[in-house]
């Protein structure tokens, strides 16, 4: 179970590291500078912890899958990125994948 809290902090780090890269402004602010790189070498650790148990094609479908949602969550919050119809479902797809790769897939290695 503890590599699923591995993927989830990966997962996390990466999110946080993608959204600072935005505030970064092409690395010209120093903070949001500093979380890019700490931000993409704790998810690049947990998700080598994470292969060791769950296998790469799942681990990193999950990782994009709910990445990509995260991503597009917060900056829809705190860039004002505009959400239409076609990438609500396209978002609501892609929760569905996950959620049946987690419920219904033998390779998940739970």
């Amino acid at each position: 179970m503890k590599h699923w809290l591995f993927l989830a902090t990966a997962i996390v780090a990466e999110t946080i590291a993608t959204s600072s890269l935005k505030a970064s402004e092409g690395f010209s602010k120093f903070w949001p500078s500093v979380l890019v790189v700490l931000g993409f070498a704790v998810a690049f650790y947990f998700l080598s912890l994470t292969l060791k148990v769950i296998p790469i094609g799942i681990a990193y479908a999950v990782w994009s899958g709910v990445g990509i949602v995260l991503i597009t969550t917060i900056s829809w919050f705190l860039f004002g990125q505009k959400l239409d119809l076609p990438a609500l479902i396209g978002i609501a797809l892609i929760i569905a994948g996950v959620v049946i790769m987690q419920v219904f897939s033998k390779a998940v290695g739970h």
